[in-house]
C-alpha cells in the first residue's frame, strides 16, 4: 500500500521560509499530478499548488510570487518552497498524488499524506 511522507513544517516568524517535502512510501514507478493543498483552522481544505509529470504547474492566487513547487520524477518527490511566509499561510499542509503506476496497475484515485503543520507566528 502507498502512502505519502510529508516533512519539513514547522515554526516560523513572519517573512521566513520553509521547505516541505514529500515521497511515496511505496513502490511507485511513476505520477501524474503531485500536490500540495492546506486546511487552516475552521476552514475547507484548499489548493496550494499542483505540478504535473511534464513539469507545467498550477498555483492558487494566495501562493503566487511566494511559494514555488518543484518535483524530482527519478525519486518521486515533490517540494513546496515557500518565502514571505505570512501569518494567514498557517495552517496543515497536505501532500496529495492523482495518477500513478505501481509497476503493475496505474491508479487514478487521489492519496493523501497525514499532513504537515506549518505555523508563522512572531
Amino acid at each position: 500500500q502507498v502512502r505519502l511522507v510529508e516533512s519539513g513544517g514547522g515554526l516560523v516568524q513572519p517573512g521566513g521560509s520553509l521547505r516541505l517535502s514529500c515521497a511515496p512510501s511505496g513502490r511507485i514507478f511513476s505520477i501524474n499530478i503531485m500536490g500540495w493543498y492546506r486546511q487552516a483552522p475552521g476552514k475547507e481544505r484548499e489548493l496550494v499548488a499542483t505540478i504535473d509529470s511534464s513539469g507545467s504547474t498550477n498555483y492558487a492566487d494566495s501562493a503566487k510570487d511566494r511559494f514555488t513547487i518543484s518535483r524530482n520524477n527519478a525519486e518521486n518527490t515533490v517540494y513546496l518552497q515557500m518565502n514571505n511566509l505570512k501569518p494567514e499561510d498557517t495552517a496543515v499542509y497536505y501532500c496529495s498524488v492523482e495518477g500513478y503506476y505501481t509497476g503493475t496497475y496505474y491508479y487514478t484515485d487521489a492519496i493523501w499524506g497525514q499532513g504537515t503543520q506549518v505555523t508563522v507566528s512572531s
